[in-house]
């Protein structure tokens, strides 16, 4: 499958920030802005919604101590039980540093995990790039494109609005 995007090329961030926002004005659907750092407030502007990652991470804590009390009741009170210093079999003070630790392994995991498979980032030879000095010193906004988008108008768009550049590149999904 072979998609095609606009490609506008900014230099400064705080040019992006009223790009994106006057392009959304004028209906154009943003597919994504690759940046080569972090910018406050590009959520906001590209209309992504809060992630539910944290709701994950809760299960995955809770499945993380979960398991460890169960582990640590059945091996100490039923499978292997022994009497320690007089205390009772299942002594869950005893318990907590084994618990925490399983807790927080499950959630790391978990969160790796889910994130990766949500971004799509599986192991593969070469990762897609649309423009390299996004990682460099550029801020690309890619907007796909098909047979009933008018390049010359997105381009004319792009441009009153700070970038610098407008390309046109073709990506293949493997």
């Amino acid at each position: 499958m072979t998609k095609r995007f606009a490609l506008g090329i900014f230099d400064d961030e705080d040019v992006l920030m009223h790009a994106i926002e006057n392009v959304r004005a004028a209906g154009v659907k943003i597919y994504e802005v690759f940046t080569p750092f972090p910018i406050h407030g590009i959520d906001d502007a590209l209309g992504i919604e809060r992630s539910r990652l944290p709701i994950a991470a809760f299960f995955y804590g809770m499945c993380g101590l979960a398991f460890a009390l169960w582990m640590q009741i059945y091996m100490l009170g039923f499978d292997w039980p022994m009497i320690i210093g007089g205390k009772p079999h299942i002594a869950l003070p005893a318990f907590i540093p084994v618990s925490f630790e399983l807790t927080v392994f499950f959630t790391c995991h978990g969160m790796v995990i889910t994130f990766y498979t949500i971004s799509k980032l599986y192991p593969r030879w070469r990762t897609p790039v649309l423009d390299v000095r996004s990682t460099d010193d550029k801020f690309v906004m890619a907007i796909e494109i098909n047979e009933s988008t008018d390049l010359n108008n997105l381009s004319k768009l792009l441009r009153e609005n700070g970038a610098s550049e407008v390309n046109e590149k073709e990506m293949t999904k493997n």
